[in-house]
């Protein structure tokens, strides 16, 4: 057997979702799709299908962070990709993980609802992410939703450009929630970089699109790819997981993240 192949490990915080179709799982086949290795750090267990999160139940943050430095005294990890918290004591703890290693990119989806509407966007989380965790981020990808709440306006333009002020390298706002035709992700970087991606609006609703575009982006920047790369191609793996999604309930579709294997 060889040991000769070396995958980077991308390192993933995220909630567990029974249906399989967001959170870690999503994370997972993700990662492998971009021939990376998945580790992986449970936030919370969820109660969860296909239509909606019907609760949340947080692990704790001294055993959280008992866990990350475990796997972190053992593994290389070449990026970070977080998804729900589950609570501001996690959310916190993440925020002491992340500066021990500074230099590991951090891709963070800051999960303020699920894809049916639950609501996890209480005040003391929110500033937790805002504080604590994306001055900490080389890239956050919020939809239209979660950038009006974390930064308190209306105007698209505006939350990206506060979002960044917020201390975040790259923020990209994805537009699926907008009355558009298309679905246009707006691009914040370095330099007053401003890029607008259009995307052919897919018809129905998907469960876990944006955990596997912000796993697709840690993935490639794992591979050395620079954040505005990776972020395009994300963006199009990610759309391609969704025009070929497949139905395993009764509620959103789920992304047929591997969809490569049947091509």
């Amino acid at each position: 057997m060889s040991t000769d192949l070396k995958r980077p490990a991308v390192l993933c915080f995220s909630g567990h979702d029974p249906s399989g179709g967001a959170g870690i799982q999503a994370d997972i086949e993700t990662i492998i799709s971009h021939h990376c290795h998945p580790c992986s750090i449970i936030t919370a267990l969820t109660e969860q299908d296909t239509h909606d999160a019907k609760a949340v139940f947080p692990q704790s943050a001294t055993e959280f962070i008992r866990q990350t430095e475990t796997l972190l005294a053992d593994i290389e990890i070449s990026a970070i990709k977080i998804g729900l918290l589950g609570s501001t004591e996690i959310a916190i703890a993440l925020s002491h993980i992340l500066n021990q290693v500074p230099t590991i990119p951090v891709i963070l989806d800051p999960v303020l609802a699920a894809g049916g509407g639950k609501d996890f966007s209480e005040p003391q989380l929110i500033d937790a992410i805002i504080q604590k965790l994306i001055p900490l981020s080389t890239v956050i990808t919020p939809n239209s939703h979660e950038a009006r709440l974390l930064t308190n306006l209306n105007d698209l333009k505006s939350c990206g450009e506060k979002l960044q002020q917020h201390g975040a390298e790259f923020v990209l706002i994805t537009g699926a929630h907008e009355q558009s035709q298309t679905v246009d992700n707006l691009l914040f970087g370095p330099d007053d970089t401003h890029e607008v991606f259009h995307w052919e609006r897919l018809a129905g609703e998907y469960h876990g699109s944006g955990c596997t575009l912000a796993s697709s982006i840690a993935a490639l920047i794992s591979h050395s790819l620079d954040p505005f790369t990776a972020i395009s191609e994300a963006q199009e793996y990610t759309w391609n997981s969704l025009a070929k999604a497949y139905s395993t309930g009764h509620g959103q579709l789920n992304p047929n993240r591997l969809f490569w294997t049947e091509e």
